[in-house]
């Protein structure tokens, strides 16, 4: 079936749009947050559950912001024990992230299996491209670029990736976080994935909500479309 992601910085609309266009196609839809916000996500691993419990008991505040700006780089401890120790929690923490993430990707494996499209909230790939992957691991520790090779290299990307764009300004205006040069810098960054990616499309997000999930819709039913009608190769047909 179809896997379709729906990105772009907080505010853009990914979540409300996504909603919408279940409404608007005529195929059963199952909708996935690929996103690291927990109190977003629809789904999680028990073990996910337990951190994000004994993390909220310490009285730690939530991880809502993703991927940090790539611009705001933090330098490694010069400390060899306390560099040791930090690399030891991010390899912990990337156990404890791409156990999740290929989890979530189980379950848009399941849902394709039984004949519906997948829309992800939100995509790994595309929420750490500028910081995991397009620097290639520069001054990054090692989890990191474990990860950044991960997902770029065998985690499944999406069959589309549909973007919604709006200026910084409105994106501001709407979520009143950040500031207008580190959203301008995440839009730059999600604009940049058209030239990774085999099926990119940029839809305006700067309009009434209505027209965009129609819009995005379209973009969906067309494109899943397609790819029921082409030929199944007899070297991948299943006996």
């Amino acid at each position: 079936m179809t896997t379709v992601a729906l990105i772009g910085p907080d505010g853009a609309g990914k979540t409300t749009v996504g909603r919408r266009v279940e409404a608007l196609i005529p195929v059963p839809i199952k909708y996935v947050y690929m996103g690291v916000n927990l109190d977003s996500s629809n789904h999680m691993l028990p073990t996910t559950r337990l951190v994000r419990a004994i993390k909220r008991a310490r009285g730690d505040a939530p991880d809502r912001g993703g991927p940090r700006d790539p611009a705001r780089v933090t330098p490694r401890p010069k400390n060899p024990l306390r560099r040791a120790l930090s690399e030891a929690r991010s390899m912990v923490s990337l156990v404890l992230r791409v156990s999740e993430e290929w989890y979530r990707q189980g379950l848009a494996w399941s849902y394709e299996r039984r004949g519906n499209i997948v829309i992800f909230d939100r995509h790994y790939y595309s929420d750490y491209y500028a910081y995991d992957i397009a620097n290639r691991g520069r001054g990054q520790p090692l989890a990191r670029r474990i990860h950044g090779l991960m997902l770029d290299r065998v985690y499944p990307k999406p069959g589309l990736t549909i973007y919604l764009d709006a200026p910084a300004e409105v994106l501001f205006a709407r979520k009143g976080e950040g500031t207008l040069e580190s959203l301008e810098r995440r839009r730059q960054s999600y604009l940049q994935l058209g030239a990774q990616l085999e099926h990119f499309a940029v839809v305006d997000a700067n309009r009434p909500l209505e027209d965009v999930a129609r819009d995005v819709a379209e973009l969906i039913y067309g494109f899943h479309l397609r790819s029921a009608s082409k030929p199944t190769r007899v070297s991948d047909a299943r006996h």
